[in-house]
Parts: C-alpha cells; structure tokens; sequence
C-alpha cells in the first residue's frame, strides 16, 4: 500500500492529517507502510497533482475523499466528519480507506 500526504505549508491542518494517518495505520496493523508527505507549492505542482487543497490523502495514488466538482488549486481542504466540517478526516475514515 502506498500512501502520500500533498499538503502546502499555508494551511496548517494537514499535521493533523499526519498524525491521524499514523494513529490510523497502527490500528489497521499496517506498520509496514510509511507515508509520503509531499509539499505542493505551486499552482503549477497542484494542478499536475490534482490537488484539491490540504491536506489530500492519496492511497495508491487514489483521492479516496475527492469531490470531483471542488477546484484544483492551493487551498485549506474541508472534509465531511460524523461532527460536521473539519480540516483533516477522522481517524475512522481514514481507517476505512486503508483497510
């Protein structure tokens, strides 16, 4: 399993994302796998990338969370919880997507 987070330094909730990555794989049983953090930086990068603000979640180059109408570009991200909007999904949904 391949798992990258794209995240630009602008918005500062992707560490969040991070840490609920880690505490997520652990729970799944998944020490093997190491995240990839990836800056994107540019418009440029986040276009290429398809990025869709930050913190994304790739899991084997796949935005499981992705809203194919949201714009490409360098934003803070807004994801759905079970407790309204947040900057990061919750450490279930991420475990949802990794198991």
């Amino acid at each position: 399993m391949d798992v990258t987070l794209l995240y630009f330094d602008g918005c500062t909730t992707w560490q969040v994302a991070d840490q609920r990555l880690q505490e997520a794989l652990a729970r799944a049983g998944r020490d093997d796998v190491r995240v990839q953090r990836r800056l994107v930086s540019t418009p440029e990068q986040a276009e290429a990338a398809r990025f869709r603000g930050s913190p994304t979640v790739l899991v084997d180059g796949r935005d499981p969370f992705a809203n194919p109408a949201a714009p490409v570009g360098l934003s803070c991200r807004v994801y759905r919880t079970a407790d309204g909007l947040a900057g990061s999904p919750t450490v279930d949904q991420l475990l949802a997507v990794l198991q």
